[in-house]
């Protein structure tokens, strides 16, 4: 009996263990936690002692459980703040597609009309090099480029984005801020790819039109226009095509070599002379040490005007405009007057105290100037050796020119200024100090009023381009000095080839002064083409070239090489088609550097060979 109760006892009990055992499964950790599961000893240990001490469950207090939470989540913060083993290095995984930019607040139009040609990121700043001397497959190439840059914006964006415009740079315009601004960059580019900065309406193909969802179907039938691009076998749009078809201007080609050359014995390498001049009667004279050489370059003729006496030199010559007479400046500072016709002295006129460098003419008046730093106007009519004496400059005066349209004289020293003086006034009109170095090239163009031209020396290598008529807006100053050529100067603008800049000095910018260019050698001489607007300049230290500039852009057109001396000397044929310059290799070359307007005897001297043929000698 007892034997049952005892069995039935431990029944019951291993009943009420399957029971819980039942009711309650086993505790697994969760895979990152370092807690072991739950023995089954362990609980039951637990379940019995709970029960051995008589504690039932207990309701929780909210309060004292958001304590515990509280100081666990502080316990868990400062923890982080000092962790105990080193940081882990590995890169945060970022799972997601590709980054796809949003365009949506872009204004395109306004991007590609304030972006300059020259600061595409597909073309990188190239303003260290300098193209060698330009020929002429680098500007066909430019031009291609160009041309498939304007197709590019033409397919992709129609005509959304203006194209660029020319520039126009003239004295009369100087309101306009755009006024300056120069041609692209000289090198040849790399075209532009600008091909993915847009974001085509979501009704729109990629071609910038409306994608038809059937064939255009008009009253009488469907639509068969030849012109319309469903129908087109061309990869490009109609204007494209257009574009592509019409006529384009070649690049003028000029000839690399001169088509004749003189012998000059004595011919004298010094930069502050003037000693060749070619006449409005097709005769050109040229100062050899004490003689003046008369050459006629229709009949190749040579004859010797005049044979200065003693140590005498002849410094300048310069004619008159109707050709006929030539006014002759000496080392001793006299200024001889000669009817080249008749082959005589007229008169000899001093002052001077010092040789005369430089001469200009005005109608009846003479203007001189020498290395006592005084300019003399003198009216060859008058019995008086000068009329009105002009100071201001402290050094030589090397440079003169008068623009008979507004009556001022122009002039240049080596005191590095440049000034400018109103008809017979003895009070400069313009002081001007941008130049580094002596002014000795001026020149005043003759298509658009009041511009002059200057260049500066070796310490300075640049020509800078004036506005003597009236100042320009501040606006329209700080945009020309903006696309200035960029250079290390002292002065106020700074250039540089194919590089644009301001310069960051305290010094205002001059208002007249439009723009300058860095030539990157001694300016020794300057000439604006009768013809065109274009313009040439002669070099020294140390390329020793002439170069052809198309204006305003200021693109060079054609370099010219073939003295081995400093270009000293430059003159200009009277019909504005050849140039003739001088150096110290004691050589004249003839160039054909410009076009000729079209004339009924173009036939006539049109070569200017003469009768001595491609060599010769000019005494």
């Amino acid at each position: 009996m007892a034997h049952s109760e005892q069995a039935s006892g431990f029944s019951d009990v291993t009943n009420q263990e399957r029971a819980r055992d039942t009711h309650t499964p086993t505790l697994i950790s969760p895979p990152e936690s370092k807690t072991p599961p739950t023995a089954k000893g362990k609980r039951h240990l637990s379940d019995n002692t709970a029960n051995a001490n008589g504690r039932g469950s207990e309701p929780v207090d909210p309060n004292a459980l958001s304590k515990a939470l509280r100081q666990f989540e502080d316990a868990g913060k400062r923890r982080e703040h000092t962790p105990t083993a080193s940081p882990s290095r590995k890169r945060q995984r970022v799972y997601a597609d590709r980054f796809i930019p949003n365009r949506t607040g872009q204004d395109l139009q306004a991007s590609f009309s304030l972006m300059h040609e020259d600061g595409s990121p597909a073309t990188p700043s190239k303003s260290t090099r300098r193209t060698p001397n330009h020929e002429l497959h680098f500007q066909r190439t430019e031009e291609a480029n160009r041309t498939f840059s304007n197709v590019l914006r033409s397919e992709m964006f129609d005509s959304t984005v203006p194209q660029s415009a020319p520039q126009n740079l003239s004295p009369n315009d100087h309101d306009n801020p755009s006024n300056g601004l120069p041609a692209p960059n000289l090198t040849p580019s790399t075209p532009h790819k600008n091909l993915f900065t847009f974001s085509a309406s979501r009704n729109q193909s990629l071609s910038g039109h409306w994608t038809p969802s059937r064939t255009p179907h008009s009253r009488h039938g469907p639509n068969l226009d030849a012109r319309s691009e469903l129908y087109s076998l061309s990869p490009v749009k109609l204007n494209s095509q257009q574009m592509l078809l019409s006529p384009r201007k070649s690049p003028r080609a000029v000839p690399k070599v001169p088509y004749k050359v003189l012998d000059a014995p004595d011919l004298a390498d010094d930069f502050y002379l003037n000693l060749v001049d070619w006449g409005s009667q097709n005769i050109l004279a040229v100062g050899l040490g004490a003689c003046v050489y008369m050459w006629n370059s229709e009949s190749g003729r040579v004859t010797k005007l005049l044979d200065l006496e003693g140590d005498d030199n002849v410094t300048s010559v310069n004619w008159i405009q109707r050709g006929s007479h030539l006014a002759v400046g000496t080392s001793r500072g006299f200024v001889q007057i000669w009817d080249v016709g008749h082959s005589r002295r007229l008169r000899t006129m001093t002052g001077h105290t010092a040789r005369v460098g430089a001469l200009a003419w005005w109608d009846h008046i003479l203007t001189s100037g020498s290395r006592d730093r005084i300019i003399y106007h003198r009216d060859v009519r008058s019995p008086e050796q000068w009329t009105k004496k002009l100071v201001g400059h402290k050094q030589e005066v090397c440079g003169l020119k008068w623009n008979s349209e507004d009556r001022q004289l122009a002039s240049g020293g080596n005191d590095n200024k440049l000034f400018v003086w109103d008809n017979m006034s003895t009070d400069p009109l313009h002081k001007w100090s941008e130049h580094g170095a002596a002014v000795k090239a001026i020149a005043w163009s003759p298509h658009q009023r009041g511009l002059l031209a200057s260049g500066g020396g070796t310490a300075d290598r640049r020509i800078c381009f004036w506005n003597t008529i009236a100042p320009a807006t501040s606006s329209a100053a700080a945009a020309a000095a903006t696309y200035s050529s960029s250079a290390t100067f002292p002065s106020t603008f700074l250039s540089s080839s194919n590089d644009y800049s301001l310069n960051t000095s305290s010094t205002p910018p001059n208002p007249y002064l439009l723009r300058t260019l860095d030539t990157g050698s001694q300016v020794c001489n300057l000439a604006w083409s009768k013809n065109s607007n274009e313009l040439v300049s002669t070099h020294g230290y140390s390329q020793n070239q002439i170069v052809v500039w198309k204006y305003p852009s200021m693109q060079q057109v054609a370099c010219l090489t073939g003295h081995t001396y400093r270009v000293l000397y430059l003159a200009m044929r009277p019909d504005g088609k050849v140039i003739v310059t001088g150096a110290g290799d004691e050589t004249l070359r003839f160039w054909d550097a410009f076009k000729r307007k079209e004339s009924k005897d173009d036939a006539s001297g049109s070569s200017g060979v003469g009768g001595l043929g491609r060599e010769g000698s000019i005494r």
